[in-house]
């Protein structure tokens, strides 16, 4: 597992389906291990629309930086 759960992460990419972009922070609350030939999955919670739980593949994410996180309100 490259992520522990509850780990902040930024999108790296766009998730249009669910109108998120690049660089929008969440939390893991689930992890979804694959076998070697596929990509391990999570789950994330906490954008702005905080009803809702993305599932993402782990090259979708990437860990917030210290210096950013200095920044978040």
């Amino acid at each position: 597992m490259k992520f522990d759960l509850f780990t902040q992460v930024v999108l790296r990419e766009d998730i249009p389906k669910y109108g998120l972009k690049k660089g929008e922070m969440a939390t893991i609350v689930e992890h979804y291990p694959m076998s070697e030939s596929q990509e391990d999955g999570y789950s994330l919670e906490g954008f702005n629309v905080e009803t809702i739980t993305v599932e993402v593949a782990e090259s979708q994410i990437e860990r917030v930086k210290a210096s950013v996180s200095q920044f978040v309100v």
